[in-house]
């Protein structure tokens, strides 16, 4: 058994912003992080690289570099949570005490919840840029259409980055019409969700771009099968109609996500299975000496690194004042960021906060696509990233 002042689980954006915070505030502090992964990941440049702009290789680092300095870096995974007794277990049968506790899990991608998906990404037409190892065949899969249904979906679980799903949609398109091939294909976006985009102000213009580039548009339609030798995906009606079944001639798949495993199943879970923080605190509403953030928290706002940016000093900071006997002073406000890719060389850059409060950064019209806000997303927060977020300092 081992003990350690804060313990945090998971080396994604959340878990590292954390350590780096604190450790910067508190030079000297017994921080360990429990990561099993070698390898820490850029995703949201996981777009562009389904739309040929980036390598995959260059959104990934070796793990060992981004853990901060002063961490201990636990190579193992957490399997269950004893918070009554202030202790987790990992999977090699570990048992780790804490003082205080920081759960950034991330979300679980569910492939197999999906009929005849599991081990068909990368052939038969279907790709997806939702993970390190398929994001190639997005790319891959372009480069090799000239006609026909290109369908992208987007399922009925909350998912990182909702913004996603239709940002290589519209790569897609543009590139089709670079290439003369637009009016041999249709474009189609199948979405569980009841319209293009969940804040009015962004889905008004999204509704626009729609109409001009001629996106035929299903919604609250959720992707449940697909036959890949008969190059078919099937979508359910989540309004109670009938099955609509589409051919497709290449299909971006957003596998259903939720909360892990380890999570959902432990005392920190709410009822639907996310580690149940205070909204404005990322507290633990049980466990005071527990805090949570990320795609893995409840915590009411989109599943972005945008959001983790502005969580990430509210966990520290409380996480120090609850460590001194000090009230919670910081509060998070729900902002989150989706840079909008609507083509190459086109983003319309979406901020907003709780309750769909607008919380734009910039003295102009952020509605309008521009290729300043595309060049900030491809060059600017990647950098922002690496060099500024993860060693909490943005």
């Amino acid at each position: 058994m081992s003990h350690h002042q804060v313990i945090i689980v998971g080396a994604g954006a959340a878990g590292i912003s954390v350590a780096a915070r604190l450790l910067a505030a508190r030079p000297g502090l017994d921080v360990a992080i429990i990561e099993p992964s070698e390898t820490h990941y850029y995703q949201p440049l996981w777009t562009l690289v389904g739309g040929g702009v980036f390598k995959k290789e260059e959104t990934a680092r070796r793990q060992a570099d981004v853990i901060p300095n002063g961490a201990t870096w636990i190579r193992d995974a957490v399997t269950a949570f004893e918070p009554e007794k202030n202790a987790v277990i990992t999977r090699d049968e570990q048992r780790y005490t804490y003082d205080f506790l920081v759960v950034a899990p991330g979300i679980q991608l569910n492939w197999s919840a999906i009929k005849g998906l599991e081990g068909q990404v990368g052939k038969n037409g279907i790709c997806s840029n939702y993970s390190y190892e398929t994001v190639d065949s997005t790319w891959e899969n372009l480069e090799k259409f000239k006609e026909g249904n290109a369908i992208f979906t987007f399922p009925s679980t909350p998912i990182k980055c909702a913004g996603a799903p239709q940002k290589i949609m519209w790569l897609v398109e543009h590139y089709l019409e670079k290439n003369n091939l637009r009016d041999a294909s249709n474009v189609i976006y199948a979405s569980a969700t009841a319209g293009i985009f969940g804040i009015k102000r962004y889905g008004d213009a999204l509704n626009k771009l729609v109409e001009a580039r001629n996106i035929k548009t299903h919604f609250r339609r959720n992707l449940v099968e697909v036959r890949p030798d008969k190059k078919e995906a099937v979508f359910e009606d989540l309004d109670g109609g009938e099955k609509l079944v589409l051919k497709y001639d290449m299909l971006h798949v957003v596998p259903p996500q939720g909360p892990p495993d380890f999570v959902k199943n432990s005392p920190l879970a709410n009822s639907e299975g996310w580690v149940d923080v205070h909204k404005f605190t990322t507290q633990h509403n049980k466990y005071p000496n527990v805090f949570g953030l990320g795609d893995g928290s409840s915590l009411p706002t989109s599943r972005t690194g945008a959001a983790v940016r502005k969580e990430a000093p509210v966990t520290a900071t409380n996480l120090l004042a609850a460590m001194d006997g000090k009230p919670l002073t910081a509060s998070y406000d729900g902002y989150a960021s989706c840079p909008l890719v609507t083509g190459y060389g086109r983003l319309m850059l979406a901020e907003f906060g709780y309750d769909g409060k607008i919380m734009e950064t910039f003295p102009f019209d952020q509605t309008r696509e521009r290729y300043s806000m595309y060049m900030l997303k491809a060059y600017g927060l990647p950098e922002m990233y690496w060099h500024g977020m993860l060693e909490g300092r943005v």
